[in-house]
């Protein structure tokens, strides 16, 4: 299955699709395999596996707090990789988030075919412009990895269809400027991008940044074709405390996000 067919999938239940977040190896690789299962049995139809990195420039605080734990439990390029494959068969869509230094140190073929071996099917490059991603563009249709670019409240319609161009498994819609983190409200931007990134593309659409409980989640479906839910479903592992624990309560949060964009 690829992305388009995850979309497709959830378009034919008239719903939009849960894409779900979580750094590789948080709070260990073990768990952090664990709490991808317990995302995917609960509802998730895509997982953002994200690459941790030292220098988040998109990250918000929780995340952040994450990706240290992450990166001092010894996660490295090879490390996500495992993980990928360890979780890659489990009916979930599974679609790598990163950074471009980590991907340009790895080797830009090498990763995208590795990602493929693994089972993966697209990355997101949140830092990486589509003016600069020509070696990469190569790269992912060699290995048949699909590519996700970001567009802001603050692209101009020109900026929106440069990046819709270049992307191809979704358009990811950033619904505020700043970093990730939960917001009390998403206010009207998130959709009033949407709406101007509709008539540029014919792929889908997923909107992230600031979603966090079901009520929002099924707002933003009534309107995009994916919701993105990243630093909520982090904070719940870490209050949580230990692995088991941290699983159910991922389990419980996708649960309730499944059932909001479900509406």
């Amino acid at each position: 299955m690829t992305l388009a067919e995850a979309f497709a999938t959830a378009r034919a239940q008239n719903r939009a699709a849960l894409i779900c977040y979580l750094p590789a190896g948080f709070p260990d690789p073990q768990t952090s395999a664990a709490l991808i299962d317990a995302m995917v049995d609960s509802g998730a139809d895509v997982v953002e596996v994200g690459l941790p990195y030292s220098d988040p420039l998109m990250d918000g605080p929780v995340i952040q707090r994450a990706v240290d734990q992450a990166l001092a439990a010894g996660t490295t390029t090879e490390t996500v990789l495992d993980i990928v494959q360890r979780v890659s068969g489990r009916g979930a869509q599974i679609a790598v988030m990163s950074y471009w230094n980590p991907i340009e140190r790895y080797g830009v073929e090498r990763f995208a075919k590795a990602l493929a071996r693994a089972g993966g099917v697209a990355v997101i490059t949140p830092d990486l412009t589509p003016e600069e991603a020509g070696p990469w563009i190569i790269a992912t249709d060699e290995a048949g990895i699909e590519r996700v670019f970001l567009v802001a409240p603050s692209s101009s319609d020109d900026r929106i269809s440069v990046v819709a161009g270049a992307s191809s498994g979704f358009v990811y819609a950033a619904s505020t400027m700043g970093v990730t983190g939960a917001r009390a409200t998403l206010g009207t931007a998130a959709s009033e991008l949407v709406s101007r990134v509709r008539p540029r593309t014919d792929l889908p659409i997923a909107v992230g940044v600031g979603v966090s409980t079901p009520d929002q989640a099924r707002a933003v479906a009534d309107f995009a074709d994916g919701v993105i839910v990243g630093s909520a479903l982090v904070r719940a592992a870490l209050e949580a405390g230990d692995g088991a624990a941290a699983v159910a309560a991922v389990g419980a949060l996708t649960a309730s996000l499944a059932e909001g964009v479900r509406g």
